[in-house]
């Protein structure tokens, strides 16, 4: 059985970026979902089996950091690996999404190498 993957952005154009990007790095889901904030990203997770999720922080509805916040009050999916990609590089957001869970970030724009170097040892 493979893997399945969630990507959380609010710009469908970028969802596809990352996709093809995943393709391009070598790296193969079953099934790529995708959800354009927190609030569809947790309705996801609720319901499929999702084995990472890669997500925007800065979104409507519900931001990245929020949605780690939500996560991980929720038995059934705490415990999802997600990797944070988004234009925010501070330290303090990125260190505020990794307290909450986040496995690390990836910097917008982003190439397929860079996915394969952070992406492919979490799989």
């Amino acid at each position: 059985m493979g893997k399945n993957v969630l990507l959380v952005d609010d710009s469908s154009t970028m969802r596809k970026i990352i996709g093809r990007s995943l393709r391009q790095a070598g790296i193969s889901f079953d099934t790529i979902f995708e959800a354009g904030d927190g609030v569809e990203a947790l309705a996801i997770l609720e319901k499929e089996k999702i084995d990472i999720v890669l997500s925007d922080i800065n979104m409507p509805n519900m931001d990245g950091i929020t949605f780690l916040r939500e996560k991980a009050q929720r038995d059934a999916i705490k415990d999802i690996p997600v990797l944070m990609i988004s234009t925010e590089t501070g330290d303090d957001i990125i260190g505020e999404a990794k307290s909450l869970g986040a496995l690390g970030a990836i910097k917008k724009p982003f190439t397929p190498d860079k996915v394969n170097e952070v992406l492919g040892p979490l799989l």
